[in-house]
């Protein structure tokens, strides 16, 4: 399966499936629901890290990346979990945080013991000569980028919490570790790797300030040399694989870098993230602050993404969701009223587009953010840091918890929602972090009766069924529409019109000629065919009623053309997306 044509499975073990009962997910749990896992019809999980790791950052901090936390289980058993989806033809994708590591790992704990050569693996550097940090950088958690390292009166750097040190990739010593480290888990069956923010690796051999006034993510972000990092560990490990699946996680990055790292001729990555799209509620580019998502730039990021990955032979791995986002459903839709629709047709958007789908676990389902009340429901150290800072900056308690609130990243890390219990079938222990709303939110629901995982399991099944979905190429709709994010797709004589309507009302959209005919692919509400729901826009009296049960009896029929342009009324957060067939055009 080529990774254009597969979809990718998030799992976050930590909040999967307790096996154990100690209020923490772990790898035996995931073999329990491995048959579940292989129902959606996905190719590869990704799982978020479960090395050893103190845990300051869920894991994130690794201080062991050869083996496997306590908390989760074995390397058999991890060996067990790759046989269980081996056999269903699922592939695994281990997450790879290579950027950085714990300061508890042993690399750390030799240099803080006074070994030159693992004091080389790191960024340590004295104070400028006034006695002030080595930069002027700034965490990505908060504070200062810099720690003291130990009792040197030497500093280390840290883009993100203290306990995770950068390690200096100019070193060939790092670089061939990091090598070993992914050889290590293919010789165990694993041919997929996620790269955890791996474009920030490349960073100037002298570290400078950021002068006054601009962003200092720009003094190490995207440098030159994480293109030649790359194509090294690509020859060096993953690229030896045919059937090898790489992702990488791009911080602050810009289009044209990100054709470089993705295009097959560099062979360096298959596909990148980006979070451009995911900033879009962000005021002032600003995470921690609360506005509604600004639907026009919403479409012009993806639309920018899109065309300009496609003109460089470029690859997108698309996503809503995942473990450092609150639940898309809640930031684009609306969970209360809309859930269903909602949840459904975000995921039109991203499964249709050009690019490879990334499913985040319970995102299948429809899974919100939680009903949290207070700071302390939340486990997240960036969260509490947040707080803190906004607090400190004149906030009110409850303006910082509501800010917070909107933008946690323990708003995707509750428990998956198995069932209605008190535990959410997760664990029958005290689970590490609350879930709540699992009382109408769970997988025994959606089996049963749902609509969200029904609707997934049959987008999934498109990429496979419909070439179109999955190698066509990808061209803009109605940019200029203020509620709707429209797109058409084209390959080998099929061609697909998506319409998605972000709103909670009614919008109108004009609809191609060549589409009238087509038939509906897939819809996340009943369809009665494209015709039948035409209306104009001279007569906007004479819509169809589009609550009525066929949706025929009401419409009119169109005048004239040259008179009337026909127009479609999507229903609040209606996706549609139309196939019709070029090369029988007019016969």
């Amino acid at each position: 399966m080529s990774f254009e044509e597969s979809v990718v499975y998030q799992i976050y073990p930590k909040s999967f499936k307790d096996s154990t009962g100690t209020g923490v997910g772990d790898l035996r749990g995931i073999i329990e629901k491995v048959p579940y896992i292989a129902s959606l019809g996905i190719d590869y999980v990704w799982f978020s890290p479960f090395f050893p790791s103190p845990q300051h950052d869920n894991g994130y901090d690794i201080s062991d990346y050869c083996n496997i936390d306590p908390a989760m289980g074995t390397m058999e058993d991890f060996d067990e979990l790759v046989s269980a989806l081996g056999r269903h033809g699922i592939g695994v994708m281990l997450d790879m945080v290579l950027n950085h590591t714990s300061t508890d790992h042993e690399w750390f704990q030799r240099a803080l013991a006074g070994e030159k050569k693992y004091q080389d693996y790191y960024y340590i550097r004295p104070p400028k000569a006034d006695g002030s940090l080595p930069t002027n950088w700034v965490s990505k958690f908060g504070g200062p980028a810099w720690a003291p390292f130990g009792d040197t009166g030497d500093y280390y750097l840290h883009l993100y919490d203290l306990s995770q040190a950068d390690l200096d990739w100019h070193n060939p010593e790092v670089r061939a570790e990091l090598i070993d480290v992914v050889n290590f888990w293919r010789r165990r069956g694993v041919h997929g790797f996620r790269f955890d923010v791996i474009n920030v690796i490349g960073k100037d051999a002298e570290l400078l300030d950021a002068p006054a006034g601009t962003d200092d993510r720009k003094m190490y972000t995207d440098g030159p040399d994480v293109h030649t990092y790359l194509r090294e560990l690509n020859e060096a490990s993953f690229g030896r694989d045919a059937d090898s699946i790489t992702v990488g996680e791009m911080s602050s990055t810009s289009v044209e870098a990100c054709v470089g790292y993705s295009n097959p001729r560099d062979r360096e990555l298959n596909m990148v993230f980006s979070f451009h799209h995911l900033k879009v509620d962000y005021k002032d580019g600003e995470k921690w602050t609360s506005m509604p998502f600004d639907m026009g730039a919403l479409k012009r990021v993806l639309n920018e993404w899109a065309v300009g990955m496609q003109e460089g032979d470029g690859w997108n791995a698309l996503f809503w969701n995942n473990h450092d986002q609150p639940r898309a459903v809640n930031r684009f839709g609306d969970p209360g009223r809309y859930r269903v629709e909602s949840a459904t047709m975000l995921a039109t958007v991203i499964h249709l587009l050009r690019g490879t789908p990334f499913v985040y676990m319970g995102e299948e389902i429809g899974m919100a953010d939680p009903g949290y009340t207070q700071i302390s429901d939340y486990v997240d150290v960036e969260a509490h840091n947040a707080y803190a800072e906004l607090v400190e900056s004149g906030r009110s308690e409850q303006e910082a918890f509501a800010i917070v609130r909107g933008k946690a990243r323990d708003n995707a890390r509750t428990p998956m929602q198995w069932d209605s219990s008190e535990g959410a079938g997760f664990t029958t222990g005290t689970p590490w972090l609350r879930p709540t709303g699992q009382d109408r939110i769970n997988v025994e629901e959606e089996e049963s009766s749902g609509r969200i995982l029904p609707y997934y399991r049959r987008l999934i099944a498109l990429r496979k069924e419909c070439a179109v979905v999955a190698r066509g190429t990808y061209e803009p709709y109605a940019m200029d529409h203020a509620d709707i994010y429209a797109y058409i797709r084209e390959y080998e004589g099929q061609k697909l019109l998506v319409l998605t309507n972000f709103r909670p009302r009614p919008a109108e959209i004009d609809i191609p000629e060549e589409f009238l005919d087509g038939k509906v692919l897939i819809s996340n509400y009943s369809q009665n065919g494209v015709k039948s729901r035409l209306g104009s826009h001279s007569t906007p009296d004479s819509r169809p009623d589009l609550d009525s049960a066929s949706g025929s009896d009401s419409t009119p029929e169109p005048g004239p053309a040259d008179d009337v342009e026909p127009t479609l009324t999507l229903r609040p957060y209606e996706a549609l997306a139309i196939l019709i067939h070029t090369d029988t055009l007019g016969e």
